[in-house]
């Protein structure tokens, strides 16, 4: 069974930052892209950034400069260091992945992780 886990969401002071990690597990032969979306209250699922393979990327406008995405292929993992925050970037942030498991065939997925709230807030 494949599944992703977040961790390091919590409660920060606007300008503050904070770190983001979503490791995948499971009989995984490789991942495509990996990537973070949010969910503001009230709001619908917006992107944050992605990251495939090769290492390009791609990131919302609205977290350009702040944001930063990476990846860290040998554990599976992704990464979303988080600084200069702002109340509006409070959510709950989602971790995505397409990958390819090892079943009785290579076979495709994509995983979302469970969330991991952030709230900026003074």
């Amino acid at each position: 069974q494949v599944q992703l886990v977040e961790s390091g969401g919590g409660l920060v002071q606007p300008g503050g930052s904070l770190r983001l990690s979503c490791a995948a597990s499971g009989n995984i032969v490789s991942i495509n892209v990996m990537g973070w979306y949010r969910r503001a209250p009230g709001k619908q699922r917006e992107l944050v950034a992605t990251i495939q393979s090769d290492g390009s990327v791609r990131y919302a406008d609205s977290v350009k400069g702040r944001f930063t995405i990476s990846r860290d292929n040998a554990k599976n993992t992704v990464f979303l260091q988080m600084d200069s925050l702002k109340p509006e970037d409070t959510a709950v942030y989602y971790c995505n992945a397409d990958l390819f498991v090892m079943e009785l065939r290579i076979v495709s997925y994509n995983v979302w992780g469970q969330g991991t709230q952030v709230t900026v807030s003074s």
